[in-house]
């Protein structure tokens, strides 16, 4: 496939699965030219008095398109977020979740849950920052961090936020036990233009951020000696570049709960089409995240009578894909 037609199809693609989540959904199925007549009846509401909306046009507006953007939103963070670390760190097992990112946000956010006082979004970004931190901080040696040590130390430390997370979890009343179960499994269909508002602007500044710094993503792959030999303050850019991670997964966190896998398979998905450059490898991930997420949520809402929660599906398709391409060495990081 020429780089053009992949190029053309990054920008295509998910503009044309959007339309189509509009026109899905368990309440029923919009044809193309309803789907068309509604959409110019909105456009129009906006220059024109308002008038009242029918039924079919408030479901359209007010529940599915809120959802499927900010399940795009979502995908394209965790699958850029997981990209990034990779990178960063050499390393293609590394993920939002192996480095604690999404363990302490998800104890951020619960603990949110059950104390009002604190901003749900604030305290997923705090308590992943503080994972990092500490994977960092357990992993660190006299002379510098191996990556081995930091994989094998984000993964205590998320056992060790994992755990917490399950003691509040015992701690809670039975209606609010209820919500964080819900959500630790990925929860998209609370989505509202309430929640697309509070995730838009830090997942919107974080990848705007990665995008404008993909170029020096491959000099960072290469090694901290050939950074530096070309200008390039590595550990102030992995500083950076890990920090804007950090944020735009606790947003997502925050917002839908926690997705498994999701951040791990993708970048890997994207690497395969579009090579390992993350000059282009960053809008892949954010087109392909969006797009694969999109696809995931609505064979989740319309397979079966009742919804089955995103995150139960995000495992059960990523972890026979990983052990696909693990068997076909197609994740060989040298490869």
């Amino acid at each position: 496939m020429k780089s053009s037609l992949k190029i053309s199809l990054l920008v295509l693609f998910p503009i044309l699965l959007m339309l189509a989540s509009l026109a899905l959904g368990s309440t029923g199925s919009l044809s193309p030219s309803a789907l068309t007549m509604h959409i110019y009846n909105g456009i129009r509401n906006l220059f024109q008095e308002q008038t009242s909306p029918n039924m079919v046009e408030t479901i359209l507006w007010q529940v599915r398109l809120p959802r499927v953007l900010l399940t795009f939103l979502v995908g394209a963070a965790l699958a850029s977020s997981g990209g990034v670390l990779q990178a960063i760190f050499r390393n293609p097992i590394v993920d939002p979740f192996t480095l604690g990112i999404s363990s302490g946000a998800a104890f951020g956010a619960a603990l949110a849950m059950l104390i009002p006082v604190l901003s749900i979004n604030l305290s997923a970004f705090f308590f992943g920052v503080c994972a990092v931190v500490l994977t960092y901080l357990v992993s660190y040696s006299k002379v510098r961090s191996s990556l081995v040590s930091m994989v094998l130390a984000g993964m205590i430390i998320s056992g060790v936020f994992t755990a917490l997370l399950t003691l509040l979890q015992y701690l809670s009343d039975p209606y609010k036990l209820q919500a964080i179960v819900q959500w630790t499994m990925g929860n998209l269909h609370t989505a509202s233009w309430d929640k697309v508002k509070t995730a838009f602007l830090p997942i919107g500044i974080g990848l705007s951020i990665l995008v404008f710094f993909r170029w020096k993503l491959n000099l960072l792959a290469l090694g901290d000696h050939e950074a530096l030999a070309v200008g390039v303050n590595p550990r102030l850019l992995k500083l950076l570049l890990v920090g804007v991670s950090t944020m735009i997964t606790a947003a997502a966190v925050a917002a839908v709960g926690v997705i498994s896998l999701f951040g791990l398979i993708v970048p890997h998905i994207s690497r395969m089409i579009f090579g390992p450059s993350n000059s282009i490898a960053v809008w892949a991930n954010i087109s392909i995240g969006g797009s694969f997420l999109l696809l995931i949520d609505n064979f989740s809402r319309t397979v079966m009578p009742f919804e089955i929660p995103v995150g139960v599906f995000t495992m059960l398709i990523g972890a026979p894909i990983f052990i696909y391409l693990m068997r076909r060495n197609a994740i060989n990081w040298n490869a």
